[in-house]
């Protein structure tokens, strides 16, 4: 088994000298995330992504805080089962942040209207997802309060 034994993580982050834009983004700079996996039997891996300016700091900090510390000890030959657990370790992440500052501000409303910000309700067993910004905030509370979702 070739096991990850280290991670190294470094960022480039590339300004255009002509600014570019097409119809609904403009290119800002190519942040370039950088993951070099170096596995017990010597061999390095290199990967990368980019973004046109924006979340590059963040996905260096989802790698360096959630992702890389799950690879050490794995077999670095079994790329799609570790590119399966990192996808389902991370598949509600997105969501989350974009969420949050969409509750934040539908709450900062004078006077307070119900948003329905999370209008759908899951089928699975024993889930559901609250309607209103008041009903997630209660949900959110009463999650944090007893460890459940």
């Amino acid at each position: 088994m070739a096991a990850i034994e280290r991670i190294e993580l470094s960022f480039v982050d590339l300004k255009p000298k002509v600014r570019r834009t097409d119809a609904i983004q403009s290119f800002v700079s190519q942040q370039t995330p950088l993951v070099r996996i170096f596995d017990r039997d010597g061999a390095v891996g290199t990967g990368y992504s980019y973004t046109i300016g924006t979340g590059g700091s963040s996905i260096m900090a989802l790698i360096a805080d959630h992702l890389a510390p799950l690879l050490i000890g794995r077999d670095a030959e079994r790329v799609e089962s570790i590119w399966r657990d990192l996808l389902f370790h991370t598949h509600a992440t997105s969501v989350g942040a974009i969420t949050a500052l969409a509750l934040a501000a539908s709450t900062t409303r004078s006077p307070p209207k119900p948003r329905v910000l999370a209008a759908r309700r899951s089928r699975s067993a024993g889930h559901t997802s609250p309607r209103t910004s008041s009903a997630c905030a209660r949900f959110a509370r009463r999650s944090a309060r007893t460890g459940t979702s």
